[in-house]
């Protein structure tokens, strides 16, 4: 996380610093130790945040928008959070109205692309990390109730649909067991790409200069095999 921050601003960042979903305040511990910055928390309840007098705005993300005004912020961080929400478009949208020109945005989410999610889907039906969920609404949207699986390409068409623009994906670390399957998967994966790309370009006529880069990234090293989706992108000035 700190990597994809350092390598999308640098070092010198300053300002102020909205974490949405912050949970025990990990990563505002993180954050503090590394930038001087000033953080700010909001989630569904303050009641998980085990940093020492750090105050988290209560906001229902389903429901309500963000508590905080236009271009307020310097950095927006939403880690492991979109998974938890019914609608992270709408999320996105806030997420682009509170940050300042030039300010970056940071979303991670379990990436449903890398091998073992798509066997698990193909022979299950469900993403890894993603199973049958309880019909009881409390567990459903807490902390363990993962409801939206959202991969690469529609949370980056989310953000350039939104604005953002200078989309910059990473992964947190590879599953390297995944490894040793991907040479029997390889051409298939290779061939079934190269159909699809045929069919959405000259048939369908959904894929353009626009989102062909985002579309490219589906089949690579990253997605195959990356634990979890990290993406930074940019306000324009």
């Amino acid at each position: 996380m700190l990597a994809a921050v350092k390598r999308a601003l640098g070092n010198e960042l300053h300002g102020d610093h909205l974490d949405i979903g912050s949970g025990t305040g990990d990563l505002l511990r993180l954050f503090a130790a590394n930038f001087p910055l000033r953080s700010l928390a909001c989630d569904y309840t303050d009641g998980l945040m085990k940093v020492s007098g750090q105050k988290v705005e209560i906001v229902d993300l389903n429901r309500q928008p963000l508590p905080f005004g236009d271009n307020r912020f310097t950095l927006v961080t939403c880690i492991e959070t979109i998974e938890h929400l019914e609608n992270f478009r709408e999320l996105v949208r806030e997420t682009y109205r509170v940050l300042q020109p030039a300010g970056l945005a940071v979303f991670s989410t379990p990436n449903i692309l890398n091998l073992r999610s798509r066997w698990r889907f193909l022979t299950s039906g469900f993403y890894s990390l993603f199973g049958p969920l309880a019909l009881d609404e409390p567990k459903i949207h807490s902390t363990r109730g993962h409801i939206n699986p959202v991969s690469w390409f529609y949370l980056a068409h989310a953000l350039r649909g939104a604005g953002f623009e200078n989309l910059r994906l990473s992964v947190d670390k590879y599953q390297r067991r995944s490894f040793l399957a991907f040479p029997l998967l390889a051409l298939p994966i290779y061939l079934g790409d190269r159909i699809v790309r045929y069919r959405e370009t000259d048939r369908y006529q959904t894929l353009d200069e626009r989102n062909i880069d985002i579309v490219r990234a589906m089949n690579s090293f990253d997605l195959l095999f990356g634990r979890t989706v990290i993406v930074t992108a940019t306000k324009p000035r």
